[in-house]
């Protein structure tokens, strides 16, 4: 572009060629400007797409598509990044414009921490003058602070006593260990089982951590540890399925898991299955619960052995597996009545959108969103309430959208991406209306996709499962993690008191050490 400091030419027509120039440099910059932002914006959509996906499937190449998207991302962001902002001021000197609502304000750090005060006092004599200094009062900052965990060895100490009077010897009886033999406690071992199934640690770096201590744990004791671990929880594992089975209501979905292929050297494809209920949403009193079941395929025979004694409302995706629990005998009704997953719906229609901007799938959105408002005004809601209040608002909208589905897909390609999504939702459409019929059935199934979201973020941390046996202790380990989290516990206190006690438990008890009924007498002692 000309340097506009210069001397402007006296001539008109050269002064009209200096506009149409510029015009032109400037309607270049700017078509520029906006092609980047469309660029940076695209870039941001895919990468949600992608992300979201993962939480379905992953391989090495969506996760290389994520890592080059974030990079270029990273890069354009980085290069159209303002100016830094000067570094704040002191919170007390800040003052909001006139009629501008103030800024939240720093957040205290938690009561329940505990405190260590290091006083930083002057010289006993004034600065200035050297006079005696009295005190005023003092200000006091608090900062957060980690100490790193620490090891020690608990040493059992059994003294034996002998009689005065017939020199009978009496010794107390070694309380049992959660590994007979072994040395973990079961502090240990419930960090151990913790930090590998709820923060997605595998066992080597556990053990790399453990040596930075001094403390060297090989990572095959550690996977001995966890083996003997999951035998011991077992019984509580199916005291926890037979407690959901009898559920009048459950939410089931699958994801993929790379398991090793014995003498290959290669992964196959197994699966980790998720049953859970949440009955909070409609005010219910049973506690939240999750049990996981790993399989190495995904044959339909595995939810039918899974559910063999369930009969209910089943929540779940359109997986043509569980379609012979929901087959009626002859003459009779079905013991598992199918709900549909809305979310599913939606989903589909929102790829449309953010890869094409269909007005047909933007319109679906709209409406489809219209369901999940009148959802957010009756959650928490007794369920007969929430029944009627469906049944009167959402029931006139669902009505309105079948025909609407059904007349757009009339006017596209049937093998459009567009036509089949509609053909999804009218293909489920009794199982995604039956919802309105009770008012503890859910709109989607997105309790069983946030109960296991854990497994997906962990996948890409612990890369595959060793063998089949290995998927069956996961499967264990997730149920009782989950369920716990969904109970407000930390897994790591609850495991550590259970593995304390489950040696010595009775077996016709073990209900007893469910996480709900763990937290009641935990929360009476701590009052």
């Amino acid at each position: 572009m000309p340097a506009v400091s210069a001397p402007l030419p006296t001539d008109v027509e050269a002064l009209q060629q200096l506009v149409v120039q510029l015009s032109a440099d400037l309607r270049a910059k700017e078509l520029a400007l906006t092609t980047e932002r469309l660029e940076t914006e695209k870039l941001r959509v895919e990468l949600a797409r992608l992300k979201r996906l993962k939480f379905g499937r992953s391989s090495e190449k969506l996760d290389g598509i994520i890592a080059q998207l974030e990079l270029r991302l990273e890069e354009m962001e980085a290069a159209s990044s303002p100016t830094p902002e000067p570094p704040p001021r002191p919170e007390s000197e800040i003052q909001p414009p006139p009629g501008e609502p103030a800024k939240p304000v720093r957040r205290p750090l938690p009561d329940h921490l505990p405190r260590e005060d290091l006083v930083h006092a002057p010289a006993g004599a004034c600065p200035h003058c050297g006079g005696v200094l009295r005190t005023l009062g003092e200000d006091v900052t608090e900062t957060l602070e980690y100490v790193p965990a620490r090891f020690k060895v608990v040493r059992h100490v059994r003294p034996k006593l002998s009689c005065r009077s017939c020199e009978a010897i009496t010794q107390a009886p070694m309380p049992a260990m959660p590994i007979e033999r072994g040395r973990p406690g079961p502090g240990l071992l419930a960090h151990v089982l913790v930090s590998k199934y709820a923060d997605h640690l595998p066992l080597y770096r556990q053990a790399e951590i453990y040596a930075r201590d001094g403390v060297d744990l090989d990572r095959s004791t550690l996977a001995g540890w966890v083996g003997q671990a999951c035998w011991l929880l077992q019984p509580l594992v199916e005291s926890l399925h037979q407690e959901l089975m009898a559920s009048p209501v459950l939410h089931g979905d699958d994801t993929p898991v790379p398991v090793l292929a014995p003498g290959s050297g290669k992964t196959k494809t197994g699966r980790l299955w998720v049953y859970a209920r949440d009955p909070r949403p409609h005010g219910g009193a049973a506690p939240p619960a999750a049990v996981f079941h790993y399989s190495p395929d995904r044959k339909g025979v595995r939810p039918q052995v899974h559910l063999g004694t369930f009969t209910g409302f089943l929540h779940a995706d359109g997986y043509p597996g569980f379609d012979a629990l929901y087959a009626a005998p002859l003459g009779g009704t079905p013991r598992v009545v199918e709900v549909g997953c809305w979310a599913h719906v939606r989903r589909k229609f929102h790829d449309l959108v953010v890869a094409h901007k269909y007005p047909v799938a933007e319109e679906a959105l709209r409406r489809i969103g219209r369901l999940y408002a009148v959802e957010a005004e009756v959650r928490g809601q007794p369920p007969e309430e929430r029944r009627h209040a469906r049944q009167a608002r959402a029931g006139p909208l669902l009505e309105e959208l079948r025909p609407w589905f059904e007349t757009s897909k009339a006017k596209l390609s049937q093998k459009s991406a567009l036509a089949g999504a509609i053909t999804y939702a009218l293909s489920r459409w009794p199982a995604l209306t039956r919802y309105l019929e009770d008012g503890r059935l859910e709109i989607d199934n997105n309790i069983a996709e946030r109960a296991i979201r854990g497994v997906a973020l962990g996948r890409k941390n612990w890369l595959f499962a060793g063998s089949d046996a290995g998927g069956d202790r996961a499967a264990a380990l997730y149920s009782l993690i989950e369920t716990a989290k969904l109970n407000g516990l930390d897994p790591e206190a609850y495991l550590a008191d259970v593995l304390t006690r489950i040696a010595a438990h009775p077996i016709n008890r073990i209900a007893r050490l469910l996480p709900w009924n763990w937290a009641a007498p935990q929360t009476a002692l701590a009052a």
